[in-house]
């Protein structure tokens, strides 16, 4: 087989490392007004799930919630990740008002429309608050960042851990959970392009570069 010209081997190198760095855009997409039959309140838009996102850089998540309407709107709405690090169960799916079968967590991560929020380690009884800034709120979407290293794994690889979205309307009973994404199950990370695929990536846009600036004419 004839070997590619110069330019366009330097053309599918960039291509072929830039598909390797890119992370795939997937999140979880939630359908609108799937309230909870069991939720007992306010059905605002702020808490009715429509995507949920987690990526993984391998020292930090990025996790991200959007609504159907503007974070806020509803007075005493928050939201949790639940996260099952290895040593998840049903935690919901018990007592007088069982829910969330097949939502298995060891530990919560929670974000407040004021910007305040925590990490809750069910298995110690653990809350570490989060640091100030963690949190941001644009319109119709909340987000923060949680360190691997306050998240330690309980027996499962950091990139095998599972999350489950949902708003809540104040704690304590199960009535007070409008929305579960996914509904029945967990989800898994997305990894994000590390520092040296990146850089790989640079190079080889460069070198093609170099090679059509040299093209005789």
């Amino acid at each position: 087989m004839p070997a590619l010209p110069a330019s366009r081997a330097a053309l599918a190198l960039a291509g072929a490392l830039f598909l390797a760095a890119a992370p795939a855009r997937a999140a979880i997409i939630d359908p609108t007004g799937d309230f909870l039959s069991t939720y007992a309140f306010t059905k605002g838009a702020d808490l009715d799930v429509t995507a949920a996102n987690v990526t993984f850089d391998g020292s930090r998540f990025a996790l991200s919630a959007t609504l159907n309407g503007a974070i806020g709107t509803t007075a005493g709405a928050f939201y949790v990740f639940g996260i099952d690090r290895g040593a998840g169960t049903e935690r919901f799916n018990t007592g007088v008002l069982p829910i969330g079968a097949g939502i298995r967590f060891d530990s919560v991560f929670i974000l407040r429309p004021d910007g305040t929020g925590a990490f809750n380690d069910l298995l110690t009884n653990v809350s570490t608050p989060l640091a100030a800034g963690n949190i941001q709120v644009s319109g119709n979407t909340i987000s923060g960042t949680l360190l691997l290293s306050l998240a330690t794994s309980q027996g499962q690889a950091a990139s095998e851990y599972g999350f489950n979205l949902w708003p809540r309307l104040g704690a304590g009973n199960n009535n007070q959970i409008s929305d579960f994404a996914p509904d029945n199950s967990s989800f898994r990370a997305t990894a994000v392009p590390e520092p040296a695929s990146l850089s790989l990536l640079g190079l080889g846009v460069a070198g093609m570069a170099a090679l059509r600036r040299r093209r005789p004419v």
